[in-house]
């Protein structure tokens, strides 16, 4: 369900990484501007350090160097840059250890993007503790309580970002939260807004991505396609535009296109996500050996992740999924539900319990997913296959039937087999 959003609460700092030049004070305080370069650098994390050769110890720039890491890793699915960023965080607190609203921010932006939401709930917390009008800290609170499953929360803390900085950091979650409470036209009208207010390209890169997620997940190839290949021509080097072109691709019967397009994004950025996209585009287009290839490096950047501190039950459980083992796909899938009861992750148990045989208790977390308000194909489908599998047959394929009406298109692999599905009452798992 979750499309691409600014959801790692690293993007969503870029005043926190531009402070790098010009920094806020704790109080929104007029910029502190760092003295003039001939040639300042481009990049957020050489703009960090070259500041901090000046000034070493400028304690709010040692937090914008570690945000600038977690984006920076990111962006190019390397979780190695997790541990810079956490040792530049510490580097602001060794500076100024109390009263460091900076850093706490930084260490929520980087707790998120390592998918420990919880300690990003309370490390946001404490940040507006110390400054209740800073909109950064409100930004990795709103990610960490959606994660969580703290919908009321979630959307409070959106609420407070967009009162204190009305932007596009802010209308991106207020949309994805909107997307998530089955309030897809009002997340599509704030996305359309955000886009008449971007000026950068990757600014409108990055709103279309959005407009062409929602329209996706909505089943409107024409137009999902549409906002990708406009927002190419504005940005052509985003990875999330190029994975929408490639998934629109292969929707439309252009295999060949989506291949290739799979293989760019995932030399560009091989997150195990992408990685396992691809793996059963492969598998989809019968190059079995090509897809049990891409899983093992989706294996290996899921171990590289978990090396670098963080925690993905989600990708553990398609993993074990994928290599036939549904006992640890239910350990990873458990784990991960005693940690966060986002929908996804209802949805993620749900399935797991499914492949083990455990279907009585399976449907209760399918439902959940449902339940949410998420418009989501993949959700519905997995429910109709458990009901399927529970004999609930008329049950069963009136959501199937709902999976393919919300997004005909919605897994290269599935979609075919609730079409299958709605034809009998035969069960695959």
């Amino acid at each position: 369900m979750r499309r691409t959003a600014l959801l790692g609460g690293a993007v969503a700092l870029a005043v926190a990484v531009t402070a790098a030049a010009a920094v806020l004070g704790p109080t929104g305080s007029a910029p502190v501007a760092a003295p003039a370069a001939a040639a300042a650098p481009a990049d957020p994390v050489a703009r960090a350090q070259e500041r901090l050769r000046l000034v070493p110890g400028d304690w709010r720039t040692w937090a914008a160097l570690a945000v600038a890491y977690v984006e920076r890793g990111r962006i190019t699915a390397d979780p190695t840059n997790y541990p810079r960023a956490e040792e530049a965080v510490r580097r602001s607190l060794a500076v100024r250890p109390t009263g460091n609203a900076e850093a706490l921010v930084a260490r929520g932006a980087l707790a998120n993007a390592r998918h420990d939401f919880a300690a990003a709930r309370r490390f946001a917390l404490d940040a507006t503790k110390i400054n209740g009008y800073g909109a950064d800290a409100f930004a990795v609170l709103a990610d960490a309580e959606t994660q969580l499953g703290n919908v009321a929360a979630a959307t409070a803390a959106v609420q407070r970002q967009l009162d204190l900085r009305p932007g596009l950091s802010a209308y991106a979650r207020a949309s994805y939260d909107l997307e998530l409470r089955g309030k897809v036209a009002e997340a599509t009208d704030l996305m359309r807004r955000a886009l008449d207010s971007a000026v950068s390209p990757a600014d409108i890169g990055f709103c279309r991505v959005q407009l062409g997620d929602l329209a996706w997940n909505a089943g409107d190839l024409a137009e999902a396609t549409r906002q990708y290949d406009a927002g190419l021509a504005a940005d052509p080097g985003s990875v999330a535009l190029r994975r929408g072109k490639a998934r629109a691709d292969w929707a439309a019967g252009r295999s060949e296109a989506a291949l290739a397009g799979y293989a760019d994004v995932t030399r560009r950025a091989p997150t195990p996500s992408y990685v396992l996209e691809y793996a059963e585009l492969l598998r989809a287009a019968g190059r079995t050996a090509e897809a049990d290839a891409q899983l093992e490096l989706a294996t290996a950047g899921h171990r590289l992740f978990t090396a670098a501190g963080g925690v993905d039950g989600l990708t553990g459980t398609a993993l074990a999924l994928a290599a036939g083992d549904p006992d640890t796909a239910l350990e990873e899938a458990r784990a991960e539900w005693s940690r966060r009861t986002h929908a996804d992750v209802a949805d993620n148990l749900g399935w797991a319990l499914h492949h083990a045989g455990r279907d009585a208790e399976a449907l209760r977390y399918a439902r959940t997913a449902v339940d949410s308000g998420a418009r989501s194909a993949g959700y519905a489908y997995h429910l109709g296959v458990i009901e399927l599998s529970l004999g609930r047959t008329g049950a069963a394929k009136a959501d199937l039937a709902t999976a393919l009406r919300l997004n005909p298109y919605f897994s290269p692999t599935d979609a075919p087999l609730a079409r299958t599905l709605l034809a009998g009452p035969e069960v695959t798992r």
